[in-house]
């Protein structure tokens, strides 16, 4: 067994801490529109097109969302039931789960799960743009 910062057989322990981008953190280098052919490091898909290399095809640009209905939709839908309707509708957009897809090659290249149901209770986050790291 190893412990932080000791060594097993020659192989320093090494202990990564939690990423501040996957919190929430917007770095001051973000990308958010389109790359235009830099390098990218790490994309971090969210509500909007997300500047992206595609895996696929090496199509660099923006990619197309769909949306589906997730967790926080369907609460969202229960919530006006007690009055005898529920609007589980186009316009509750951003409370559904996004997938996003190349344009070039039509690939889906991620997925961004709206899967917390206390959500609909914080508008703020209803829309989280999506950004990249550059290299």
């Amino acid at each position: 067994m190893s412990k932080e910062g000791q060594t097993v057989i020659g192989v320093p322990a090494y202990y990564a801490g939690q990423n501040p981008y996957q919190a929430g953190i917007v770095p001051p280098n973000a990308i958010y529109g389109d790359p235009m052919g830099a390098p990218i490091h790490q994309t971090f898909y969210r509500d909007t097109p997300a500047p992206f290399n595609c895996l696929y095809c090496g199509n660099t640009g923006l990619t197309n969302l769909r949306s589906k209905p997730g967790v926080a939709a369907a609460v969202a839908c229960m919530m006006p039931f007690m009055l005898g309707f529920c609007f589980l509708c186009p316009s509750m957009d951003c409370l559904w789960s996004k997938q996003h897809h190349c344009p070039q090659c039509g690939n889906k290249v991620a997925d961004f799960d709206k899967s917390d149901p206390c959500l609909v209770m914080d508008p703020p986050n209803w829309k989280q743009p999506s950004f990249a790291l550059p290299a």
